[in-house]
């Protein structure tokens, strides 16, 4: 199990695990008006940025204790003719322990899982009006590339971010 201490608090990042799933789901559904649901996240338990964030996880570095998962991301990677493309998911931390820093600790973590697996780009969508998020990407570097109209249900346009890892 891969582990990294935070310098910010007693959080923990580490690799998903199906006993985190509903706390995910939870953070999800407090986060988004569209949540994935529950076998969504089931599909990207292999997948190699699906990390969590977890708070006082334990004695031990193995320990787990799904109850304090505070945030998510999922990541994945796709081999593209030599250059690899990873996809940034899906990000969320829990409502009460947002602004901490969690989430560039969980998108930075998520950048180093695609780059290790070679990706040489990372994309991600992002609702227009989230400025929250879009500030968080321009700070890692994402710069937009297209805009996608309606592309969720609710008929916003997301923007298309991307970054050259290479």
């Amino acid at each position: 199990m891969t582990t990294a201490p935070d310098a910010r608090s007693d959080v923990r990042i580490r690799e998903a695990e199906a006993a985190d799933l509903l706390a995910v789901v939870r953070i999800e559904r407090a986060s988004f008006p569209q949540p994935w649901p529950y076998d969504a996240f089931e599909r990207y338990l292999d997948a190699p940025g699906f990390l969590v964030a977890v708070d006082g996880e334990g004695d031990g570095e193995d320990a787990v204790d799904t109850r304090n998962v505070v945030g998510y991301v999922v990541a994945d990677f796709v081999p593209n003719h030599g250059r690899g493309l990873g996809h940034v998911k899906d990000l969320a931390v829990h409502p009460d322990r947002r602004g901490e820093g969690l989430g560039a600790t969980l998108l930075e973590a998520a950048l180093s899982k695609l780059a290790a697996r070679s990706a040489r780009t990372v994309k991600l969508e992002v609702r227009e009006s989230n400025d929250r998020a879009r500030s968080l990407y321009e700070e890692f570097g994402f710069e937009p590339l297209r805009r996608v109209p309606r592309y969720y249900d609710d008929g916003e346009d997301a923007l298309i971010l991307v970054r050259d890892l290479s």
